[in-house]
């Protein structure tokens, strides 16, 4: 099968002005992903080559994303009149062939690979049109499949169902798939003589079939096939993202200690024998790493945690953030834009960002690097071995050497030499017995009131 070219034609044209946002329907986000770019991801993943994205009016947004995601052409819907003239706006991307061709959407996020993939063989086995279809106890709403001696025969609108064919359970996800060559004869006789008076894609099915062509519908599980037209529906959808992720994480070899309190992004990665300890989140962009320990209520994004290293609990690792192997991040501590190096430690209530720490070094309690002016960005670079004592301020841009030491509540602005000793606060000064006197004199004071 590898070897047959596909297009996939990927809808993103309704406006989905019931979740009530600024942001159009398909850039919500499920997984840390916008769903539209779930369906190209599940498109490349099934074998597709070619990406062609179809949106309405005013969609700039849209158009920035997919391009961004990998899309090969954009076509405009400028009316919408249904979803086969929607196909249609990508017409010379169907003319300029391909064995297969895919028609997805950009607001159902969940449909797995190796549905579309099963969809793929049977174009391959040598059906002309195939449907992915799903059975559900509760169809109203979908459209029904009808069959007839192991053939797709129409696919009925409820609106325009019988009621037999209404008491038909196995329903349309959408997702359909015509063999290149005879796709835009089919589609051209398309008309819109339904009860919505729009052009609809399924009625390519009743065309097929009466021309004799092989119509065939392969079946996938009703969780694949969500569509999200409102808030509710995007939570269900992230609810049924993250129960699939939690579990094929454990199923890789990763401990989580209590399940359904951790939270993963689309392209969260996590080695074996990892431990994720309670109400752990991971933003776009994670990779941790074999035998790392993520302890309870961290937040992760864009960051790298190497092999051993421990983070948390309640760390927050930002972009940019880079650990190496047996790496010690504790409570409180915030890492943004920073390598630190292995075996060092950044233990408790800290600060790290634009900034390298040297293997094996230590940063006291409270340590902070100065990294903006308001305006720029500085580099701090803290060398191996270093010590860096509680309470201190390093003013980027600085360099503390490699086994150099920086007492306890220094505000740190000139570079430290190696094995150098910088101790950067005023002299202390103790006044003997002037606590008991002070007490005295201001007990007189209040009594004389």
């Amino acid at each position: 099968m590898t070897e047959r070219s596909s297009l996939g034609i990927v809808l993103a044209a309704g406006e989905g002005t019931r979740m009530r946002s600024g942001l159009p329907k398909v850039l919500h986000e499920v997984g840390g992903r916008p769903m539209i770019v779930h369906a190209m991801t599940t498109a490349r993943a099934a074998g597709v080559n070619r990406l062609a994205l179809v949106v309405g009016p005013n969609m700039a947004a849209v158009e920035k994303v997919v391009t961004a995601a990998g899309a090969d052409e954009i076509f405009h819907q400028s009316q919408r009149l249904g979803t086969a003239h929607a196909v249609l706006c990508a017409r010379s991307a169907i003319a300029a062939g391909a064995d297969d061709v895919i028609v997805l959407y950009g607001d159902t996020p969940l449909v797995r690979p190796r549905s579309v993939a099963a969809v793929r063989a049977q174009l391959a086995a040598g059906a002309d049109l195939v449907v992915l279809g799903f059975r559900t106890p509760h169809p109203t709403g979908y459209g029904r499949l009808i069959e007839a001696d192991g053939r797709l025969v129409a696919i009925r609108e409820e609106k325009d169902a019988t009621d037999a064919e209404r008491a038909v359970t196995f329903c349309n996800s959408g997702i359909l798939a015509f063999r290149g060559g005879t796709m835009l004869s089919l589609l051209d006789l398309i008309g819109n003589t339904n009860a919505k008076g729009e052009f609809y894609l399924t009625d390519a099915v009743e065309i097929a079939h009466a021309r004799g062509l092989t119509v065939v519908a392969v079946e996938g599980a009703e969780d694949e096939f969500r569509g999200v037209n409102d808030r509710t529906q995007l939570a269900t959808c992230e609810s049924i993202f993250q129960a699939r992720r939690r579990a094929a994480t454990l199923a890789d070899g990763v401990t989580l200690v209590a399940p359904e309190t951790v939270f993963f992004s689309a392209d969260t990665e996590i080695a074996e024998d990892v431990t994720i300890e309670p109400n752990v989140v991971f933003g776009p962009g994670v990779r941790v790493e074999r035998g790392a320990r993520i302890r309870a209520f961290s937040h992760l994004e864009g960051a790298r945690v190497g092999e051993g290293a421990t983070v948390g609990p309640y760390a927050r690792l930002r972009p940019g953030a880079d650990l190496g192997r047996d790496v010690h991040v504790g409570n409180f501590v915030e890492i943004k834009n920073g390598r630190i190096e292995e075996g060092a430690k950044v233990n408790h209530l800290t600060y790290i960002g634009d900034a390298r720490v040297g293997a094996k070094a230590n940063i006291g309690a409270g340590t902070i690097t100065c990294n903006y002016d308001g305006f720029f960005k500085h580099h701090t670079d803290i060398g191996a071995g270093a010590f860096v004592g509680s309470n201190s301020s390093l003013v980027a841009p600085v360099k503390i050497g490699d086994g150099a030491f920086v007492g306890s509540g220094s505000v740190v602005t000139l570079d430290v030499p190696a094995d150098a000793l910088a101790v950067a606060r005023g002299r202390q000064l103790t006044r003997e017995g002037w606590a008991a006197a002070f007490r005295t004199r201001m007990a007189r004071i209040k009594a004389a009131k």
